[in-house]
């Protein structure tokens, strides 16, 4: 939920403002109203020094394995090298400042003829690997009379490339130690990173005070979750500072914090990515953790799949950064476990039918066939006309909240028709309603509805003008909401070409099996291979898939904007 905000408003005298800001600080409950960027060249200065120092280690990282790649190069140039030994580049240099002018060659072994040596100078260098490599030193203005075999001279010798690769190594070394040496600071370096991140709000927040009364007093405007009203209002008095409280307004634009239990919050980071909602708005991160977690399993869609990614969430438990999103990748990788079991998938192996499962628990299954269609796409059918049915409730709801129910005809006029209309249809298919009582019953929805969508869709407004509207809206509603149902058969789609997949490096390995034998070694390879890449492929669109619908599809139908701003206290 969306926490109510206080709005805090300062009046300062010329010259207290810094002792101010330093004491709020402190609180670290404040959220001073400021800038959300550089504004000018100081605090694109203090911004660009914190960017520097967080970017330490990972330019630090990258010099180490751009010098890997250099010294990889250099080693192979090295080898090229080698069978034209060491020269002077300045004998050759000397001769060719004569008129004379070297060729460099190469042949085969069975092809070198010695009576070459007749035509013109000939110097066999080295013989290597089956192949002869020779120069020619031929006046300048003849022709090389062996120009068949002509190569590209070597741009320094084997000795300079030894030496070059000696320098590189010693520059690499050096910086595996700098890296090495930041790592073993990495927490120094977070600590005075978030430091001057702080020292950057400051700044911001100070150039954010409003002068007044011919510039001897300042004014400012700050936030706090009114929860926290009695902490942030006794230390505010022991300031000394004059301040006027009062709750928070949607005209006012507050700063919004939101208010979650253990579980939703964990889907938290997914709200933040779309944008935090308006003040008069909903918080979505509830609807966002049930579906996005059920959308995810059902695109992964295999039991064996759920315990990889829920030793991958352990694992991640074990790193420091990575630590807050192990929570979150258990929890993806228990649902997709329990999704993976009732769609009876492990590792792609379809088990419904192994005689050793009780029947009460197959009976609990997703059913191979559900009226004749595949049982996997009926469901994700049926989950994404529900997921829109809760999304035009919601907006309902919220725009019965926000512009009382006179001002929300329209919408539920929509939401009766859509919602109803999927309500008692579930109720024929379910046997409780007869088809002459839901016939009755849709007509009256039917008129109900239409003469909000219609009619009373603005009260305010012109019956003409509500008529061409409600025309226009039926125009979009009916071409866009089948468009969105459908969306959901990604759902399935993924799900099943997951498994296809899957089972394609399953039957490969079986290949491989054969007899057994030492065969177990490549049978055992294709499968930790094949599913290692096929859980990875399956994990990005189990990600990006149910995010889309989320953000599309229950957001445009919900209402929801993302405009909000995240509460943002000054804190050391």
């Amino acid at each position: 939920m969306i926490c109510k905000m206080t709005k805090y408003s300062f009046i300062l005298l010329k010259g207290e403002k810094d002792k101010f800001l330093d004491q709020v600080q402190r609180i670290g409950l404040v959220d001073i109203t400021r800038a959300s960027k550089p504004m000018d060249d100081k605090s694109a200065a203090i911004l660009a020094k914190a960017e520097a120092r967080k970017r330490l280690i990972p330019e630090a990282r990258a010099a180490v394995d751009e010098l890997d790649v250099r010294l990889a190069r250099a080693i192979k140039k090295e080898a090229q090298l080698k069978v034209w030994g060491d020269f002077d580049s300045e004998d050759i240099k000397r001769i060719e400042e004569l008129g004379y002018t070297f060729h460099f060659h190469e042949c085969d072994q069975d092809k070198f003829d010695d009576s070459w040596k007749d035509l013109c100078p000939v110097k066999v260098i080295r013989r290597f690997n089956g192949s002869v490599f020779f120069v020619t030193v031929i006046p300048d203005g003849e022709k090389d009379p062996l120009e068949a075999y002509k190569t590209e001279a070597p741009e320094y010798s084997h000795e300079t490339a030894a030496g070059i690769i000696r320098e590189i190594t010693r520059e690499r070394d050096d910086a595996a130690v700098r890296y090495l040496d930041l790592l073993g600071r990495e927490d120094v370096i977070e600590e005075s990173y978030r430091s001057e991140m702080a020292d950057l709000d400051l700044y911001l927040a100070s150039q954010a005070a409003v002068p007044a009364a011919e510039n001897t007093i300042e004014t400012m405007v700050g936030y706090a979750p009114t929860e926290n009203d009695a902490e942030v209002s006794a230390a505010l008095d022991a300031t000394g500072v004059f301040y006027i409280k009062e709750a928070a307004t949607v005209e006012d634009n507050p700063p919004i914090e939101l208010s979650n239990n253990r579980f939703t919050a964990m889907f938290r980071v997914l709200t933040d990515m779309y944008g935090r909602p308006a003040y008069d708005g909903f918080d979505p991160t509830p609807f966002l953790a049930v579906f996005f977690m059920l959308f995810f399993a059902m695109c992964m869609g295999d039991a064996g799949y759920g315990l990889v990614i829920i030793g991958i969430g352990l694992f991640l438990a074990r790193s420091k950064k990575a630590e807050d999103y192990a929570p979150l990748v258990v929890t993806l990788g228990v649902a997709t476990f329990v999704v993976g079991f009732l769609f009876h998938t492990f590792f792609s192996i379809d088990f419904i039918d192994w005689e050793a499962l009780p029947g009460w628990l197959r009976s609990c299954m997703v059913p191979s066939k559900i009226a004749g269609y595949d049982g996997t796409m009926v469901l994700a059918l049926v989950v994404g006309v529900v997921h829109l049915c809760l999304a035009m409730i919601v907006k309902t709801y919220y725009s019965v909240v926000n512009k009382g129910f006179l001002g929300s005809l329209g919408t539920w006029g929509w939401t009766m028709l859509i919602v109803g209309g999927v309500i008692i249809g579930a109720l024929m298919l379910a046997g409780v309603l007869s088809t002459a009582v839901a016939k009755i019953t849709i007509i009256v929805i039917g008129i109900v509805s239409a003469i909000g969508i219609f009619l009373l869709n603005d009260i305010r407004r012109n019956p003409l003008a509500n008529i061409g509207i409600g025309l226009w809206d039926t125009y979009n509603t009916a071409t866009g909401l089948l468009g969105d149902v459908l969306s959901y058969l990604r759902l399935y789609a993924l799900g099943l070409a997951g498994a296809m997949l899957g089972l394609a490096f399953n039957n490969l390995a079986g290949m491989m099996l054969g007899d057994g034998g030492i065969m177990w070694i490549p049978y055992i390879l294709i499968l930790v291979i094949g599913h290692s890449l096929n859980i990875a492929m399956c994990i990005l669109g189990a990600f990006v898939h149910p995010l889309r619908l989320n953000f599309l599809e229950f957001f445009k139908n919900s209402g929801y904007e993302g405009s909000g701003q995240k509460y943002n206290p000054l804190e050391r």
